[in-house]
């Protein structure tokens, strides 16, 4: 996978998964690995030979006119294996979110800081597991669906229709991010990544701070320092750093399936993109809610 990409994918043996072991080479004076020695006939032509003499053409031309061995067929990781993974965890998430949805309010808030809480430890042994467990990374999306169900619903009784907006902001920010990679128009290029790791590391020194007194009652906003002006341009750089996430995504998903990565790494794909449309949402949504509150 790309390096320096998303946290998710570090530290997993992408590249070159699928390559064979080198040839060993032959003793001095020993005849090379697959070769006969003299005289003999080499390997597998014995046993082969008179298979096809007994086929007619018709079998002889089927066999020859059948289709290379594709990646999917060689246990590769494919796009396809990474969308249907992915289109797995967005459902199990929807599911999760429809149940915090239509539970009574007391039950909804109680599951809502289940997923949350679930969701954070999961997040944490999914991106630092070495191999993806399907368990793991779906069991995460149906907490996170949890949590996401429960928020949109509080802010959806304070902001009417707050909610569908910010699902139609994450698919529209989703869309538009996937078409500027496949363009070519956007990378994640060194100078790029330099720049969105420093941004990352203000913003989440700015919510520690902003955690911190909410917490301690020092700010009473729902939201605490992210309110006017100030919450509405701290709200527009996290959604700016979730999109740049994403193309560090789809870097390292095209990286993954070139270099012919296994295919059980689809999953670890489809939880990286899960992890960064879940985030991208939760700040779709706190932005639209200022937006609102300062009408």
């Amino acid at each position: 996978m790309a390096l320096g990409g998303n946290p998710i994918f570090n530290g997993k043996n992408f590249r070159g998964a699928t390559q064979a072991p080198p040839v060993p080479q032959a003793a001095y004076g020993q005849q090379p690995y697959g070769q006969a020695p003299y005289g003999q006939q080499p390997y597998g032509q014995g046993a082969w030979a008179p298979q096809q003499q007994n086929m007619t053409n018709e079998q002889l031309q089927q066999m020859y006119n059948q289709p290379a061995a594709g990646p999917a067929d060689t246990g590769r990781m494919t796009f396809d294996d990474v969308i249907v993974k992915t289109a797995a965890c967005l459902g199990v998430l929807v599911a999760g979110a429809a149940v915090t949805l239509f539970v009574g309010q007391s039950l909804a808030m109680m599951l809502m800081i289940v997923g949350a809480l679930g969701g954070f430890v999961l997040a944490l042994v999914n991106t630092f597991k070495k191999q993806p467990s399907p368990a793991l990374i779906l069991a995460y999306a149906g907490l996170e669906g949890l949590f996401l169900g429960g928020l949109t619903r509080v802010l959806d009784l304070m902001y009417p229709g707050v909610g569908l907006q910010a699902v139609i902001g994450t698919l529209s920010v989703f869309t538009v991010t996937l078409l500027l990679f496949k363009s070519g128009k956007v990378r994640a290029t060194p100078k790029a990544m330099k720049f969105f790791m420093i941004a990352m590391v203000g913003y989440a020194l700015f919510s520690v701070v902003n955690l911190v007194m909410m917490m301690t009652g020092l700010q009473t906003e729902p939201f605490g320092l992210r309110h006017g002006i100030v919450g509405v341009a701290i709200g527009v750089l996290a959604i700016g750093l979730a999109a740049f996430s994403l193309i560090m995504d789809f870097t390292s998903i095209e990286a993954g399936v070139r270099s012919g990565a296994p295919q059980r790494f689809s999953w670890t794909a489809a939880f990286g993109l899960t992890v960064t449309l879940v985030w991208l949402y939760v700040e779709m949504i706190r932005l639209l809610a200022i937006l609102r509150g300062d009408d």
